[in-house]
């Protein structure tokens, strides 16, 4: 990073076009541009861009599906870690961080993703799901649990005017602590900035890699360890079926002296575009859905059962320590590219859309830096149901209905009757806040007497 950046400095680093940008503004807009130019670390930036003209690397001469750990499949090994996890927790010894970065731009959604309403009954922001889930972890404990809310610079302010304004749905604000993760420039395909308006770069979070990161520059990674964090309890906030605190996997991480460990799901099929989790030249690590060969992709079992069946979920258990070693050592997760539309601003103010590259790291990619890394797979239905598209798969629609048979399995195993239609579906959405009950169990002993169902079925809250 420079202290002040000339037009000269920018002939020199290849960036002509924004050079004769520059020196044509007015002061006001001139010192700004400047400052926000003297932040970029045009060393990291042409490395970036030199490697946006090298052929791809080569693929890894060895790859094999990882051992799983399936959850459930060994009752008395799950109820050992379950005590295991559970004496981390009530020791103090987990944070739930959440990565919450984005805006809800792709859904429609004006404002951080967050805010998204995503649930099938009340519409309840995102926010919220995950802090009512982590009160209930937080009484059930007799503690408060921490929360650790990662934003970026285009999202902070409406995210924690969001909390604030919302009186932090119930959570003990000096529990929550919000971090912003680093931003890039984007470039064109010949290396050019581009800009969002006259007088800033049109940049992007540096992906969800950029959390580790950005814990050791907030400052929060030396206070979680000087409060007695241990472990980070890692999920993203497009997904409300994330159990938040999961002390069966916290427990599984700790008997495996794991430093960082994740969840699966089985792929739904071979096309389904997630990462799966593959031992590539020995080391754990994800492979991006458009990495894995076609005939690693299609392969099957002697069963029919996919050969590379776990694919990525973005739930993690994170040892503080391992955060801190890598960080320490200058953690050097590689960038991944992602060639995208841009709508950007021309130097003479009129707006364009350009073709545009993203830089942006995968916390995933830390795993090849971890001991004994950890792969549990859990049941899609009980934990997954992500709202990342506006329509179709993987929409507030799709996560809607997975809400809702969840919940009506709850039901069922309460002894109530759940209409259903000929495909097995619940006939009504339900919503079940977690303040009502968060489980099966729970919701059992809720329940004085078998509720009927006889459309839109809300338990929770009055409002």
């Amino acid at each position: 990073m420079s202290d002040t950046v000339s037009v000269e400095f920018l002939r020199r680093r290849g960036q002509a076009a924004l050079a004769d940008h520059l020196s044509a503004l007015g002061s006001e807009d001139r010192r700004r541009l400047e400052a926000e130019l003297a932040t970029v670390d045009f060393d990291l930036l042409e490395r970036l861009i030199e490697s946006t003209r090298l052929p791809a690397p080569p693929a890894p001469e060895r790859i094999s599906p990882p051992a799983v750990v399936v959850k459930g499949a060994h009752p008395d090994v799950d109820a050992r870690a379950r005590a295991l996890g559970e004496a981390l927790i009530e020791r103090g010894g987990v944070a739930a961080v959440m990565v919450a970065g984005g805006q809800g731009s792709r859904l429609g959604h004006p404002g951080p993703k967050g805010t998204f309403p995503g649930t099938a009954i009340r519409r309840k922001p995102l926010f919220r799901v995950f802090a009512e889930k982590l009160a209930v972890a937080s009484r059930r404990r007799g503690r408060p649990i921490p929360r650790c809310i990662m934003t970026s610079e285009e999202n902070h302010r409406d995210t924690v005017t969001f909390f604030e304004a919302h009186r932090y749905f119930g959570l003990d604000p000096s529990s929550v602590h919000f971090f912003t993760q680093g931003m890039l420039p984007a470039v064109t395909p010949d290396g050019a900035l581009v800009l969002k308006d006259r007088a800033s770069l049109f940049r992007s979070p540096d992906g969800h890699g950029g959390t580790l990161r950005a814990l050791r520059r907030s400052g929060l990674l030396d206070t979680l360890a000087s409060n007695g964090v241990e472990h980070l309890s890692y999920f993203q906030v497009d997904n409300p079926l994330v159990d938040v605190i999961d002390p069966v996997f916290l427990g599984h991480h700790l008997l495996a002296r794991s430093e960082f460990s994740s969840k699966s799901v089985s792929k739904a099929g071979p096309d389904e575009k997630v990462g799966v989790f593959a031992v590539a030249d020995d080391l754990l690590t994800v492979i991006e859905y458009s990495d894995l060969p076609a005939r690693l992709r299609e392969a099957v079992n002697p069963d029919g059962t996919l050969v590379f069946s776990a694919g990525s979920i973005a739930i993690h258990a994170i040892a503080l320590d391992f955060v801190s070693r890598i960080t320490d050592e200058g953690l050097d997760l590689p960038f991944h590219l992602a060639r995208k539309k841009l709508a950007v601003t021309t130097p003479d103010g009129a707006s364009a859309s350009v073709d545009g590259i993203k830089f942006e790291t995968f916390v995933f990619d830390a795993l090849v830096h971890a001991a004994t890394p950890l792969v549990m797979e859990v049941v899609r239905e009980h934990e997954f149901a992500p709202i990342k598209n506006a329509t179709g798969v993987d929409s507030a629609e799709s996560s809607s209905a997975l809400q809702s048979a969840l919940f009506a399995s709850w039901l069922d195993a309460a002894g109530c009757r759940v209409p259903r239609n000929a495909s097995g579906a619940p006939l009504y959405p339900i919503e079940i806040s977690p303040l009502f009950a968060d489980s099966a169990d729970a919701l059992r002993r809720r329940l004085s007497a078998p509720l009927r169902i006889d459309g839109p079925t809300y338990l929770g809250d009055a409002e």
